[in-house]
């Protein structure tokens, strides 16, 4: 009973965060820390936040739906930007935070260093697109921090592995740390590919011969990140990467359009129900954790050789500014060697001034994955003795996670602030392209139809006027597509004019029907069909 409570109060602090974020116009992330903080402190049972439950129950989902949602196009255009920061960059945070860890604080053996900056490495694009809300994160900027984060979770995980079987063992060897890593990551993609491709020729198989329940539909794409996480942990590889490649492969599947529309229209907003309720859960178990480790502060100080409390703010301070100054350096070597690489095939290189730079630091916030890994570390070596500087670490670790936090919130909205990135191509000649293909196959498809319908029936003639009105919303769409510039553009106009007095008109609808409802003018089993018809319209038209 004490856990369905505290599983409620932690659902309710997630509804308080939004209300309390818009009215003091802080940062969501803080707010949420700051309830579970106040929950921690109150009489509500705290949760025993163990890493492995928490790494199954929470990070399957949210990866797998940012592998599924997250724009293709985008992610292999800036592959190259991608790879660099998730892989290299990692790679340079571990091995240059780690050393100045252990320069700091010599009682942390440099293997322990390694294992902190290595977990330090990994960003959270959550916290970054909550943080910025009020000044919207460009998208192509956007799009670049949540591929560094699909693969930065595994490969700062994968190296904290590492650093900490160094640590219990005494012992490192590269070729057998490079075959591990190999192992790990291709076994991780491949599994996760696997299963989802799997499932969903099984699901299509079955609902080819006993149609589609679409309850179902969604409950087995809640179950895939799952599967594909314990099965690839299974066998010893990233679970992480199971779930992201998993999530990448649904993506593609989904493009043959097998599944109804009320299918997807359904299991978005479910998808989207459980984004919003994992992602705050996680950052108010994390304030939730931080009041027993600050009652840890005066016993950790001990280890880095001083008494007086505050030197351990120091030590936050200073690490979270290290893995600013190499994020910085990284982006910005990034950027150059992409300018040099488009000097080389004879393009104009893109402007990329200070403030792109900077933004892109500034957005390497630490969030849930830090303290979850963090806390994975064992309490006692092989002979016994307490892991060295355990407790010391999950107190910078959760240090730098507030600062980082409280150091975006404050300046990236400046940053971001009418920040232009590197042009994209103009994909709205590629969307009018699409429009008048659609449309074109549309009007065969009417027209085989109504043949099909009509054929040998008296009332012929009705359904050939039916088809003519169909038919005629398509070609006006095609004629617009074939006029001049000028034309299309008053084209567009009417088509934002028409949208929004359609969306005036399906929302006087739906104030009718509730009205004719409340009065008992209609039942409620019709009242929820027709709004959910008016609904369906709208989102439509408000996309």
């Amino acid at each position: 009973m004490a856990t369905i409570t505290t599983v409620l109060f932690l659902l309710l602090a997630v509804i308080i965060s939004g209300t309390t974020a818009r009215f003091t116009r802080l940062p969501l992330p803080l707010v949420q820390i700051a309830l579970g903080a106040v929950i921690a402190l109150s009489v509500v049972p705290t949760v025993d936040l163990k890493p492995s439950i928490f790494f199954l129950l929470f990070l399957p989902p949210l990866l797998f739906l940012d592998g599924w949602r997250i724009p293709k196009d985008d992610l292999f255009r800036d592959r190259v930007v991608v790879l660099e920061l998730a892989l290299g960059l990692v790679v340079f945070t571990v091995l240059g935070v780690g050393l100045l860890i252990h320069y700091l604080i010599p009682a942390m053996p440099l293997p322990v260093a390694f294992a902190l900056a290595a977990i330090l490495s990994p960003t959270d694009p959550i916290a970054v697109s909550a943080i910025a809300r009020g000044t919207p994160v460009p998208k192509r900027m956007m799009h670049i921090l949540e591929g560094e984060s699909l693969l930065n979770d595994a490969s700062g995980l994968v190296c904290m592995r590492f650093a900490v079987a160094a640590a219990m063992t005494g012992a490192f060897s590269l070729r057998e740390a490079v075959g591990s890593f190999l192992w790990v990551a291709i076994g991780g993609l491949a599994i996760g590919v696997a299963v989802t491709w799997t499932v969903t020729k099984a699901k299509n198989w079955i609902a080819d011969r006993l149609g589609e329940d679409t309850s179902t539909q969604i409950l087995i794409s809640l179950l895939i990140p799952f599967g594909a996480y314990l099965l690839a942990e299974h066998f010893e590889c990233s679970g992480i990467l199971a779930a992201v490649a998993a999530g990448v492969t649904m993506s593609f599947t989904e493009q043959s359009g097998r599944a109804k529309a009320i299918t997807r229209v359904q299991r978005s907003a479910v998808w989207d129900t459980v984004q919003f309720t994992l992602n705050g859960v996680i950052f108010v178990l994390l304030g939730e954790q931080m009041p027993s480790i600050m009652a840890r502060a005066a016993e950790t100080v001990r280890v880095t050789g001083h008494h007086e409390p505050w030197w351990l703010a120091i030590y936050v301070l200073v690490i979270t500014a290290a893995l600013g100054v190499l994020r910085f350096l990284w982006v910005w070597t990034s950027l150059r060697w992409t300018i040099f690489r488009a000097q080389r095939r004879g393009e104009q290189p893109p402007a990329m001034g200070w403030r792109l730079v900077a933004a892109m630091s500034f957005a390497g916030v630490r969030g849930a994955i830090t303290l979850a890994g963090i806390l994975t570390v064992p309490f006692a070596l092989p002979d016994g003795t307490a892991f060295p500087a355990r407790n010391l670490a999950i107190f910078l670790a959760a240090g730098v996670i507030i600062v980082s936090l409280v150091a975006a919130s404050i300046a990236l909205p400046r940053l971001l602030k009418n920040l232009e990135l590197p042009p994209q191509a103009a994909q709205q000649h590629a969307i009018d392209i699409a429009r008048l293909a659609a449309a074109e196959s549309a009007i065969q498809a009417v027209e085989q139809a109504q043949h099909q319908m009509a054929e040998g029936r008296a009332d012929a003639d009705l359904y050939t006027e039916a088809s003519a009105r169909v038919m005629e919303l398509y070609r006006q769409r095609i004629d617009r597509t074939q006029q001049s510039d000028e034309a299309l553009a008053d084209g567009r106009k009417i088509d934002l004019i028409e949208r929004q007095l359609r969306l005036a008109g399906l929302r006087a609808e739906r104030d009718a029907i509730f009205h004719l409802a409340r009065t008992r003018q209609l039942d409620d089993e019709s009242s929820r069909r027709l709004i959910r018809e008016i609904d369906l319209q709208e989102a439509r038209y408000a996309t």
